[in-house]
Order: structure tokens, then sequence, then C-alpha cells
């Protein structure tokens, strides 16, 4: 029997995905399909989906097995009441390098210092010498795919690595804590933060003015993970008394970040547009070719949500 795949996203997202899909479901050995943008719901397999689709009521679709996700992200979806059908997050190996790469230029343009020597073209000689990585602590919130990813490719550079995680994780050559107590410990040495977490109900706010002022004076904010993981006004607080040195910023609440937005002109903030890494279509269509073979032979999804978690 033909397998029914539902592609649900924007319109330009099919044309740049229609051809890696097809490529990358032949490849796993899966060749009677459709894949298409409309099938009648009740023909559907699978649904491979951005949360921002046309598809956002599941009720219709009682012939699905699992709805495949193209965000790393789920916190659009995890919340819907009418999916009942099992969810997968997409990790994928093209965001997780992409993320790597943003992650460690940013934590060696803060160690290094090299914003002093980009703006300080005005015939001063400032030789000063940062301190070897080994000299500085950086702890990563999350240690999930992305911020193991990290924290391994940070500690292979030498840079001393607390990683902190709801649950405990096990990873050779970083620090590696959890809980309440643990989470304490971790922002206490944390002369450069990166928040890697998810959004859920606990996370959101989670760095907020109790947390900010367990930082060391001057340490650095780093994050691509999720713009609410962050209490807004109390980072703001925090830059103005100079306990924090500065914060380097990916992801928003309100995206794009509205040009009012204080984050703008102050000139300890840096903003990037939401670019610290994107799904790649290639290497994304394989992970959904994968976990579309695995489910037609019976096998466990790869990174199945638990909806309890929201992760």
């Amino acid at each position: 029997m033909t397998i029914q795949i539902l592609f649900s996203a924007k319109p330009p997202r099919w044309s740049q995905y229609e051809g890696p899909l097809t490529h990358a479901l032949t490849q796993a050995g899966i060749t009677d399909f459709n894949l298409a943008c409309e099938i009648a719901p009740d023909e559907v397999d699978y649904i491979v989906m951005a949360p921002n689709g046309p598809v956002q009521d599941f009720t219709p679709f009682t012939r699905c097995k699992a709805v495949l996700n193209l965000w790393a992200g789920v916190e659009g979806i995890i919340d819907n009441p009418t999916l009942t059908q099992p969810l997968a997050r997409m990790v994928d190996h093209g965001l997780t390098r992409g993320m790597v790469e943003w992650v460690t230029a940013h934590v060696l343009r803060h160690h290094l210092g090299i914003d002093a020597h980009i703006q300080g073209q005005d015939g001063v000689w400032r030789k000063e010498i940062p301190p070897l990585a080994q000299e500085r602590a950086v702890t990563i919130l999350g240690m999930g795919e992305l911020g193991a990813a990290c924290a391994e490719t940070l500690a292979y550079l030498g840079f001393d690595v607390t990683g902190w995680s709801r649950s405990p994780k096990d990873l050779d050559g970083v620090r590696c804590l959890h809980g309440e107590d643990g989470l304490a410990a971790a922002l206490g040495t944390a002369q450069i933060l990166v928040l890697l977490l998810p959004k859920t109900s606990e996370t959101e706010n989670l760095l907020d003015a109790q947390r900010l002022a367990q930082l060391p004076k001057g340490a650095v904010v780093i994050n691509p993970g999720r713009g609410p993981l962050i209490d807004d006004d109390a980072l703001l607080s925090a830059l103005e008394s100079g306990h924090i040195g500065h914060a380097t910023l990916d992801v928003f609440r309100v995206e794009p970040l509205p040009s009012e937005h204080p984050y703008w002109a102050h000139p300890s903030v840096t903003v990037t547009p939401h670019i610290a890494s994107e799904t790649r279509d290639d290497t994304a269509s394989q992970v959904i070719a994968e976990n579309v073979r695995r489910s037609e032979a019976g096998e466990p999804l790869l990174h199945k949500v638990d909806p309890k978690l929201g992760y």
C-alpha cells in the first residue's frame, strides 16, 4: 500500500523540501509513497510539518501514525489539544553543527575580548593578554543534543565546561550538574553562560533577577536557545548595574525583535536575528525519512517527544 505523507508548512518550504525529502525517502528504501501538500486527512499516514503551517487540527487525521516536526522546538505544537498522534522533534546534524559553530564563535569572541580590538581602532596600543581557555569557566544550561555537542567542542578547546540539565547526565570532560542545587552551582562559576534549554513552563524566565545575581560579576550571557528563558527586564537591569558584562542574544519573545526594543541600542547587548542555527533541508530530510522507515518497520521513532516533559 502506498504510504501517504502530507507536507504541511508555508509554501516556500515545499519547494525547499520536495526534492531532498523525495531523495531521502528513496535512499531509505521507501519507494511506494506519495509526498504531497494536499491529501485527504483520513488517508494520511504521516504529517511532516512546521508548527506555523496549515495543519492546526489533528482530529481528522485518524490514520496518521506520527507527526514529524521540521523544527527542533516543539512549544508551538505540544500543547495542541487535538494532537494525539506520536510527535517527533527535529534533531538534525546540520542544525547541531551550525549551533556548535555559532556558540563556539561567540564564546571565543568574549573569551578573547575581540570586540575591544575591532572597536578600538583609535591608535591606542591595548596589549591585554587574554587567559587560556582552561582558565575560563563556561556553563551551558541544557544538555540535550545541542548543549552536549557544544559542551564537547568547548571542552576539546580546553575550556572549563560545566553543563546543567534537569536530570543527571554524564559527558567526558564536562562537569555535569542537575537539579536546583546544581543550577546554583553551575551559575556561580559561569564567566560565560550559554542557554540551550527548551521552552517549557519550568524554564520560562529561568534566568530572572535572582539567578542573574548568582552569576559572577562581569559574566557574559549568550542565548541561542529560546527567548522566554530570560526575564528581559531583569537582564537589562543587570546590564545597567554592570553585574552582567555583556549579552549576546539570538532569540527573543517577539521575532523579529521590534525596532524600538532597548536591546538594539544597548551598548552591552549584541542582537543577532535568530541565525545561530537552522534546520538544513538535506540533513533534516534524512531524519524524517529514517523515522518513516522506522515506523513502517515497527521500530521506535527517533527523538520522540514526551508530552509530560514538553520535549
